[in-house]
């Protein structure tokens, strides 16, 4: 039996102070929306709520869904790096990045230096390199296969679309197969939802189909998501069923928001190829905001 907590959208706050030169770029407008919007209802200390339950409820693996930050400035993805240090050994944490982390060009590179350990491959170079691409990447816990794949990318003002391009497609596709025949529970991590109409168009993923297609084709058992802030339950057509497709709430986000509040997905992983066994739980912060609850529980294979 395996444990995999789920977690999405950390957005860590507060914001820093940024130089002209920094909010010189798009970087303004996500500023605008922050101190308009999204400082009166993310909190890190719901953020620490959901860590210490994940923590009691002994998950021996934690997918983080990408946006680790909000605009991306260097000051935000060092202290990234120093919150990701603090939840243990990078062997049992794995990252995506999300457009947040892709902020403006340059960002990205510097985010994926910075928290490399978190999205390295097994097989990967010890040391980061400048010109490697690093996804899609296979880690390898017990008999689960967390396969990681990138949508992030620099957007022009007022966009948050993600990109799935056809050569991590192409490599993806070889990691599920060869996944699947080593008999293998394979997860897909990635940032944008890969569902149609999941989202608005300027927040979409280019390369829906694309994907769609590479999980129908490489076959996979589970894909998590994140950038919503929502907690929802779609699929995909997979080789030998449906596929579930999972997001989750910010783990940032406050009680009393538009958007539901902080929360965490539980997978428990059992069984062999062909019978799989997986049953999901998801918690979430209670309507006074100091602790978490259980919402429900969803078996999605048996």
């Amino acid at each position: 039996m395996f444990k995999l907590a789920h977690i999405s959208d950390i957005h860590l706050g507060p914001l820093p102070r940024l130089s002209i030169r920094e909010l010189a770029s798009k970087r303004i407008t996500g500023f605008v929306n922050w101190h308009r919007n999204r400082r009166k209802h993310l909190f890190g200390g719901t953020l620490d709520l959901l860590l210490e339950d994940i923590k009691s409820k002994q998950a021996d693996h934690l997918a983080v869904t990408g946006d680790l930050v909000n605009l991306a400035s260097g000051i935000e993805i060092r202290t990234a790096a120093e919150w990701l240090r603090t939840l243990g050994d990078p062997a049992f944490t794995s990252v995506v990045p999300g457009n947040h982390d892709a902020y403006v060009p340059g960002s990205y590179e510097k985010a994926m230096r910075a928290w490399y350990p978190y999205v390295q491959g097994d097989h990967a170079p010890a040391e980061w390199q400048e010109d490697r691409r690093i996804f899609p990447y296979l880690r390898i816990r017990d008999n689960v296969a967390l396969i990681g794949c990138s949508t992030a990318v620099a957007t022009p003002p007022f966009a948050a679309s993600g990109f799935y391009s056809a050569r991590q497609a192409r490599e993806t596709v070889d990691l599920l197969r060869s996944a699947g025949e080593a008999g293998l529970f394979r997860v897909v991590m990635i940032h944008h939802p890969p569902i149609r109409g999941a989202t608005s168009f300027y927040k979409r993923m280019i390369g829906i189909r694309r994907f769609a297609a590479v999980i129908s084709t490489g076959g996979a058992e589970l894909v998590l998501h994140g950038h919503t802030h929502l907690n929802t339950l779609h699929w995909l057509r997979g080789q030998t069923g449906p596929v579930p497709v999972v997001g989750i709430a910010s783990a940032s986000q406050g009680a009393g928001g538009l958007k539901p509040p902080a929360a965490y997905n539980l997978f428990t992983i059992s069984g062999r190829p062909g019978a799989w066994e997986l049953k999901a739980e998801r918690f979430s912060l209670n309507a006074s905001g100091d602790d978490i609850q259980a919402q429900g529980v969803d078996i999605l294979a048996s």
